[in-house]
């Protein structure tokens, strides 16, 4: 017999889906981007440089160059997708809501469908916003309209460190948000036909 209350089982989601997309959201993807990406990212401002090599310019064309940097944004992308599931499992464990009462409920099920459709619609910004911002390929130059800094010269060139690293970092973040979709995708599919299951066994 299960004693555990309810609104502690509800702390994971109601499909096997949404566990794996769980674990893979809360382990693989956060561990990459705080590990990996502190590695690849971390010293990028203070090794970006450009002709002539003088801190004031550097700064200036690094802050073009980057408008945000990609730590915080993937870090604001990994919070603001969790926000729906997190409002939904808040709103559950104050109603006392179980797993099985989600697929049983047509409105819990509805509910919780349109939590996993709205993270799939902030990851589809993300990805959008995240090309527009940092592109598919890190180049090794980025040529800096320094006009409003030297009035000597319209556009300097500046050396992006370590630029094939982070091209490849920029892809696997890319596969992460698609591979998160798809996951939403299939744990919606796995809603419906649990639900479907279970009204024709009733």
């Amino acid at each position: 017999m299960n004693s555990t209350p309810p609104g502690l089982r509800l702390l994971r989601p109601p499909t096997v889906i949404g566990q794996f997309h769980t674990l893979f959201f809360g382990s693989v993807r956060m561990f990459f981007l705080g590990v990996l990406g502190f590695a690849v990212y971390g010293n990028e401002a203070l090794h970006f440089s450009c002709d002539p090599d003088r801190r004031e310019l550097n700064l200036y064309c690094y802050n073009q160059f980057r408008p945000i940097t990609p730590q915080v944004f993937w870090a604001l992308q990994l919070v603001t997708v969790l926000v729906p599931g997190a409002v939904f499992h808040l709103y559950a464990a104050c109603k006392n809501i179980d797993q099985e009462e989600i697929l049983e409920r047509p409105l819990y099920t509805v509910f919780y469908i349109i939590s996993v459709l709205l993270r799939i619609i902030l990851e589809v910004i993300a990805f959008w916003l995240q090309s527009h911002l940092f592109g598919f390929q890190v180049h090794p130059l980025f040529m800096c309209e320094a006009s409003a800094l030297e009035k000597t010269f319209n556009v300097t060139k500046c050396m992006v460190p370590e630029h094939f690293e982070k091209t490849i970092f920029l892809s696997a973040m890319y596969t992460f948000t698609v591979i998160t979709i798809l996951l939403c995708i299939a744990e919606i599919f796995e809603i419906l036909c649990r639900r479907l299951g279970y009204l024709n066994n009733q």
